[in-house]
């Protein structure tokens, strides 16, 4: 399977998914740790890729998404955004509802 092909079937099968710079418990930069923390507080569960051990993924995954810089945070096969636009949703509580939904709507189906 190529790189595409992995990146498509990880994003079709994750409802929440975070491609970060490390992980959830050890995040490897500043702007993945905020971002986790934003996720975390919403209190639903959600996948992530670290791309520092993928860089098949880190050097494709900007052009797939027309989005150039990391973490990258997706719902329901969504590009949401990076690290601001994460933060600035959650301080609204539109990151709440957004992940809440989602949830919700994968479990009914």
């Amino acid at each position: 399977m190529d790189t595409t092909e992995t990146i498509k079937e990880q994003i079709e099968n994750n409802t929440i998914l975070l491609y970060m710079k490390g992980s959830p418990n050890q995040p490897q930069c500043g702007f993945s740790a905020r971002t986790v923390q934003a996720l975390m507080q919403c209190g639903e569960r959600f996948a992530y890729v670290d791309i520092l051990s993928n860089p098949e993924i880190r050097a494709t995954l900007p052009t797939y998404a027309n989005w150039p810089t990391f973490p990258q945070l997706w719902v329901d096969g969504e590009l949401i955004g990076g690290c601001d636009i994460v933060t600035e949703m959650f301080e609204t509580g539109e990151l709440q509802t957004l992940v809440k939904e989602a949830v919700a709507a994968k479990a009914d189906s």
